[in-house]
């Protein structure tokens, strides 16, 4: 279906500022809630899925040190670390800058703001978590089948001189090396094999046996 409105929660301590930006962000499509506080920005964020937070830095009258904003930023990404926080200040420095994206903001915006810019962070910071959280989410399925399609693989080896070998395999297994197994006829190399395919990133893939015996040198290469 058609992608929902992206959800954005502002944050200011000035109704003026807090109007201006939701009048914007509206007619841009965006769904906006907004908080005059950092307490009021945490307890939305805790009640709420928001797709990017857009908070000013300055909150306490006759304070632009930026620090209840760069708190914030910190709590905002204990609450969710996916969560792009783009900060705001009329007090902008490369300093604060840089302490903004030290403690997780995605990206800093000067007052006054510039509206094409702006909504174009926005928009960005939205796509890349959303496709963060896709990605994420694929992974956590993949490591989800790898691991039901490792166990479906039978390997019973319970004596002391198999211990290391089981360890190198849970080690080998998720990576792209290349693997040689090696022993006596009937040992289990092509279950080790299975269970090393099972375990990987290409366990959705089919795994093709072939006997090199079986190969003349010719027809080999």
């Amino acid at each position: 279906g058609a992608p929902t409105r992206p959800r954005v929660l502002i944050a200011d301590d000035q109704p003026a500022i807090l109007d201006a930006l939701r009048l914007l962000l509206m007619d841009e499509g965006f769904d906006v809630q907004h908080a005059r506080s950092p307490e009021q920005v945490l307890q939305l964020a805790q009640a709420q899925d928001f797709d990017v937070v857009l908070l000013d830095l300055n909150y306490a009258r006759d304070t632009t040190s930026g620090k209840e904003g760069l708190d914030l930023v910190l709590k905002l990404q204990a609450l969710d670390a996916a969560l792009p926080v783009v900060v705001m200040t009329a007090w902008g420095s490369v300093e604060g800058a840089v302490e903004a994206m030290r403690r997780g903001a995605r990206d800093y915006v000067e007052k006054p703001w510039d509206d094409a810019r702006l909504v174009a962070t926005l928009r960005t910071q939205v796509e890349l978590a959303r496709a963060l959280r896709v990605a994420r989410r694929l992974e956590h399925e993949n490591r989800a089948l790898r691991r039901d399609a490792a166990a479906s693989v039978e390997l019973i080896a319970h004596s002391a001189a198999m211990q290391p070998v089981l360890r190198l395999m849970e080690r080998v297994g998720p990576s792209d090396a290349n693997v040689l197994v090696t022993g006596e006829h009937g040992t289990g190399k092509e279950l080790v094999a299975r269970w090393l395919h099972a375990s990987s990133r290409r366990a959705s893939r089919a795994l093709v046996a072939v006997n090199m015996g079986g190969l003349s040198d010719g027809v080999f290469e």
